[in-house]
This record gives structure tokens, sequence and C-alpha cells, in this order.
């Protein structure tokens, strides 16, 4: 963590600098967007989005927004016999992570003049808002259809599991969602194909760390953080000028 952030300052520092006269290689600005793979959310992370603009020859500076799921590492998925449905066992809230950022990139190997790949040095960080919204389930209190309501769960009252039918839609538990505040930083490499000031397409491999002021309960019969870190890919499309 701290060499990723130290890299993130070498990074602010560098911005400081008067800038230099701008080549024919430099874009003025870019806006991409793509997908979020990570190894905190399964398949498919989330989703995000980056305005980069120039600094100096090489340097650019970006502002983006991230928005993921954050999953337990000991999230197991079961089926109800009743239904079929699925449900996460033991589950009580979804963590879905919010994240401002503001960050540099730094070319470190050039492509052609019309195609070729292109690396950069990518460092960002910036404030987390994680979003705990309660995971609903629905729950057979009676026998054969009986009486089946749907609640956030609790193992205090959903003892046994093979009462739970499914889960509900994650919109179910959107308006009681629970706030809280936290730190992120990251630091990678993005590899990008595309001719400059025309679109681009590229992924992005590198280290996040995250950090919240309390604990995130997502299961809460087993060990819960407060602090999550992980690889992550993005795939991402864009266009400069």
């Amino acid at each position: 963590m701290v060499r990723n952030l130290a890299l993130i300052l070498v990074f602010a520092l560098l911005a400081t600098l008067p800038a230099a006269a701008q080549s024919d290689d430099d874009f003025n600005t870019e806006l991409s967007y793509g997908i979020n793979l990570n190894s905190n959310g399964g398949l498919l992370g989330g989703v995000f989005f980056r305005s980069s603009y120039f600094v100096k020859e090489r340097l650019y500076q970006f502002g983006g927004l991230e928005i993921v799921e954050v999953k337990h590492p000991k999230e197991n998925r079961y089926y109800s016999l009743e239904t079929g449905d699925h449900f996460i066992a033991g589950k009580q809230n979804y963590l879905f992570a919010i994240r401002p950022h503001y960050g540099a990139e730094y070319v470190l190997f050039r492509k052609a003049a019309e195609s070729g790949v292109q690396v950069n040095a990518v460092g960002a960080a910036g404030p987390s808002l994680g979003l705990l919204v309660p995971y609903y389930i629905r729950y057979n209190y009676g026998l054969g259809s009986g009486d089946v309501r749907t609640e956030q769960y609790d193992p205090e009252k959903h003892r046994n599991f093979d009462s739970i039918h499914g889960n509900a839609n994650v919109f179910t538990g959107l308006g009681e969602s629970d706030f809280n505040i936290g730190v992120h930083a990251k630091a990678g490499l993005s590899f990008e194909y595309g001719r400059y000031k025309e679109s681009i397409t590229g992924i992005e491999v590198g280290f996040m760390v995250e950090h919240y002021f309390n604990e995130m309960i997502m299961i809460p019969q087993t060990e819960n953080f407060s602090t999550f870190a992980s690889v992550y890919l993005n795939i991402y499309y864009g266009r400069r000028k």
C-alpha cells in the first residue's frame, strides 16, 4: 500500500512542473468508459468512466468514477429445493462502492503513429462511498406454500436454510442503504490500441486498496472487514481529440 501511494505522490509532483510543448503524438482530452473485473467482485465487478487531459509531454491527469460491487470472500450460493431460486447463505447486506478519484497517467512506451500498443503507468486516489444495501430473502414460515415473507436476512430469525425460497431483487432494499465513508488508492499499467486523436480500446491491470472507517458487515456470522485489497482488470473504450 505504501509503495502504491508513493507512486501516486510522484505523479502528483510531476504534474506541478511547468508544462512542456505538446508534441504531435499528445492529445488534449480523452473520454473513456468500460467494465471492471476484480478479485473482490466476481465475474463482473462494475463500470467506470474517466476524463483525461494533457499536462505536459507524456503526462496526463484524469478524473474518474467507478461503481462496483464488493463481495465477501465466504459467499456461497445455494438453491432452494422448493423453488429452484438461488440465495447467498448467511448474507445480510450487499456492498456497493462508489469511487470518485483523481490521478495521473504517464506514457512509458509510445505506439507507432498509426498502430501498435502504448503502455502507460497509472495511479489514482480518492474517497470511497460504501453502500450497505440490505439483502432480502423470501422465507417460508409455514409448511408447503405456507407463509412466505420477503425480509432482510437475520441469522436469529432465519435459522433454517431449507425454508429460504430465494433472494429478492437488489432494488428491494436500496432505499434502506447504510452509507459509509472511506478512501482508496490504486496503481497499475494500461495497454491501449488505437490511432491518436481517434477512438481507442485497451485494458488496465493493477492493484487497489480501499479502507472504510467502519466495519462493513455483509455476512454477520463470519469475519467482516473494513479494508479490502484486490487486483483489477479494466476493459475500456474511448475517444480523444
